[in-house]
């Protein structure tokens, strides 16, 4: 179990030091490498307060700033990740895994949220869906991309979107 540990310690170091160029600064460079750390991480839920915890910071705001303001290029991000997992992954007999996840909202204001059915609560409820793809090998696994699903009332109301902030594209 110990190699294990190292192994994959190793494997985050590396990956963490392929993405380490597309933070420029110090800062964010350091709390995004803590940030992977604490993903892969035995932290039973990867929320931010529970993630900022874990980090031994007082609030998760470090971890909100990350996701949320600070300026990285998402994309180059990715194309690193598929990269790093083509290289430390990569198997013939690798598949690619795609999957959805509901997420049930109380409101109507959150981006594609409708009433729709659920698998997560076995019926139709007000909800959002997210498409995650993975990918995973007898070395492991990792996510490798999500999106949004958009139903179409929210995609023939331009006005709405504009609201919740998802672009015209």
């Amino acid at each position: 179990m110990q190699e294990l540990a190292l192994s994959v310690s190793a494997s985050v170091d590396d990956l963490a030091g392929r993405l380490g160029p597309i933070f420029s600064r110090s800062e964010t460079r350091h709390r995004a490498l803590r940030y992977i750390q604490g993903l892969v991480s035995q932290c039973e839920r990867k929320n931010s307060w529970h993630l900022a915890e874990l980090l031994v910071d007082p609030t998760p705001d470090g971890v909100q700033y990350l996701l949320d303001r600070a300026r990285w290029d998402a994309e180059e991000a990715r194309a690193v990740l598929r990269q790093w997992v083509i290289d430390t992954l990569g198997s013939p007999d690798g598949v690619l895994v795609l999957d959805e996840t509901e997420f049930i909202k109380k409101g109507q204001h959150s981006a594609g949220v409708q009433r729709q059915y659920s698998g997560t609560a076995g019926r139709v409820e007000n909800s959002q869906i997210g498409v995650f793809l993975l990918y995973a090998s007898q070395a492991g696994h990792a996510f490798l991309d999500r999106a949004l699903y958009l139903p179409k009332s929210w995609t023939r109301d331009h006005e709405r979107c504009w609201r919740a902030g998802i672009p015209d594209d």
